[in-house]
C-alpha cells in the first residue's frame, strides 16, 4: 500500500505513518524510485499487536468537527506536541470512532449538521459514564452562557472558535 493508503487503513494521518515506520515499529519498503510502501499483514499486526494504542503511551485524542481545515490543523498541531489524534467529520464518524477505540480525550464541536455535539456528549456520557472520558466543547457561535452549559453537562472544558493551538493543549492537561 501507499503511505496515503496505509494512513487511511489505520484511521491516522501519513506523518504519522512516516514516524512510525521511520522509528522502525512499522516495517516498511521502498520501491527502486525512493517511495515507502506498506504489507497489509504488516499494518494488520501492527494493529493486532497495539491493544487499543496507536503510539506507545501516547495520549489519544478523538477530533471531532465538520471543518477539514480545522481537523488538520488540531491534529496537526496535538501531533506535534506527541498525541495520537483520530478524526470525525460527524458525531455519526465519531460515535463508531468511539466504539472501536475509546480516546484519552475527546473535542467536540458544538455545531455540526444532523446530530450536534451536545447530542454526542450525551451518548457519550450514556455509553461510558460522565467525566469517564473528558471532553473539550468548542464552537464558532458562542452565546452567553454557553460555557455554563457545557460544565453543567459534564464537558471538561469549552472554548470559543478561532483558538490558539497553545490554549488547546493547555486544556488537554
Amino acid at each position: 500500500l501507499t503511505l496515503g493508503q496505509a494512513a487511511t487503513y489505520l484511521g491516522v494521518a501519513q506523518s504519522t505513518i512516516r514516524k512510525w515506520s521511520d522509528s522502525g515499529r512499522l516495517p516498511a519498503f521502498y520501491t527502486p524510485g525512493g517511495h515507502r510502501r506498506f504489507r497489509r499483514r504488516d499494518l494488520d499486526a501492527f494493529l493486532s499487536g497495539s491493544r487499543g494504542r496507536t503510539t506507545h503511551g501516547a495520549p489519544l485524542v478523538l477530533v471531532v468537527d465538520d471543518d477539514d481545515r480545522l481537523r488538520e490543523f488540531v491534529r496537526v498541531n496535538l501531533e506535534m506536541d506527541g498525541y495520537s489524534v483520530r478524526e470525525a467529520a460527524n458525531v455519526e464518524e465519531g460515535l463508531a470512532a468511539l466504539e472501536e477505540e475509546s480516546p484519552d480525550l475527546i473535542l467536540l464541536d458544538v455545531m455540526m449538521p444532523g446530530m450536534d455535539g451536545w447530542d454526542m456528549l450525551r451518548r457519550v456520557q450514556e455509553r461510558h459514564g460522565v467525566g469517564t472520558i473528558p471532553v473539550i466543547m468548542f464552537s464558532g457561535k458562542v452565546e452567553e452562557g454557553t460555557a455554563e452549559r457545557a460544565a453543567e453537562q459534564g464537558a471538561h472544558a469549552f472554548l470559543g472558535k478561532p483558538f490558539d493551538p497553545q490554549q488547546l493543549i493547555e486544556s488537554t492537561k
